[in-house]
């Protein structure tokens, strides 16, 4: 290990303990779901929007409500709904008759975290609302753009599409999230701890804040120095292409993919390997950080084809076809 991964190893071990009081914070409400946490906190030290998946009452809400009171941060949530507006997120111009002038009136979209809850519950002229916001950082209301405060991340929720009253999210919306979580139900253990910590009628659960902006910055510049091998660095560009190109890694799955990940795909796998590296404390990137978060980069990015539908396959299933069969580094 030359002495400059040291040195990146020693910084970031350092810097990792500051997250250690945020943890213990969210765990007195949330319980369980260590690996949802991290992919939160993962998110908001790169940056990275993330979409959470599962049935209704499993705490995604919570969860995020949660992580936001941990943040000396704003925090606005948005309830997506079937009548919900493009204004109603971003924002619209209200005409003063006096003046004779418009004045910009901001919507909830202005905040540094922003929760869409049951994103899917709304059209996609809403979803795509905040295409602009998610890629760019600002918001065009009329003729302006407005920047956004950061650091600025979109957390979303929905329920599976085959739940009743939804919509279909548009590829340019969800391709534009770093991370897809899909949540499952907690242990009987688990589940034990939450029926004596919830069963109040008014839970008594306060959480104190613990980072700031500048904190979050401060970590985010330390990530940006982990070290990767340029090995490393071509592992993730044949995983991405071996989602498009498959039958140039010998692996016979192209009849059931549509289409392959973008190059977004490539760049968030890329910082939240990094991420997850820092998290562990160290100033490197292997093999198995990529391996480890791969699949809830991927798992949005890969389109299967009706015959994969037909045999019951999935995006998931397809890449830890790759993971298992494409060499590792």
């Amino acid at each position: 290990m030359t002495p400059n991964v040291t040195e990146i190893t020693r910084l970031a071990g350092e810097h990792r303990q500051q997250l250690d009081a945020l943890y213990k914070e969210i765990e007195r409400v949330i319980v369980g779901q260590r690996l949802l946490i991290e992919r939160l906190i993962v998110g908001l030290l790169t940056g990275g929007h993330i979409l959470l998946e599962g049935v209704p009452g499993l705490a995604k809400t919570l969860a995020v409500r949660t992580l936001a009171q941990g943040l000396r941060l704003s925090f606005h949530r948005i309830q997506f709904t079937p009548d919900l507006l493009p204004a109603d997120v971003v924002g619209t111009q209200i005409y003063n008759p006096r003046s004779g002038e418009f004045t910009v009136k901001k919507g909830p979209i202005f905040a540094n975290l922003v929760l869409a809850d049951e994103i899917n519950r709304a059209p996609a002229k809403v979803q795509s609302a905040l295409l602009e916001a998610m890629q760019e950082k600002q918001v065009t209301i009329g003729e302006s753009s407005h920047a956004l405060e950061q650091p600025f991340l979109v957390l979303a929720t929905q329920n599976p599409i085959e739940q009743e009253g939804t919509y279909h999210l548009p590829e340019a919306q969800v391709d534009r999230f770093m991370l897809k979580l899909k949540i499952g139900y907690p242990t009987r253990a688990d589940e034990l701890v939450i029926l004596e910590r919830m069963s109040a009628v008014e839970p008594t659960l306060t959480v104190q804040p613990i980072l700031a902006a500048s904190d979050i910055f401060a970590l985010r510049r330390v990530i940006d120095q982990i070290y990767m091998d340029d090995k490393i660095k071509g592992y993730i560009v044949d995983i991405v292409h071996a989602t498009r190109r498959p039958a140039e890694y010998q692996l016979d799955i192209a009849p059931y993919i549509q289409y392959g990940a973008s190059p977004r795909a490539t760049i968030f796998l890329t910082r939240a390997a990094r991420a997850l590296a820092f998290l562990d404390g160290r100033g490197y990137v292997t093999p198995q950080d990529v391996k480890t978060i791969g699949l809830d980069v991927l798992r949005h990015r890969v389109l299967v084809t009706y015959e994969a539908e037909a045999e019951d396959i999935t995006p998931e299933t397809l890449l830890q076809r790759i993971f298992e069969q494409l060499k590792v580094p």
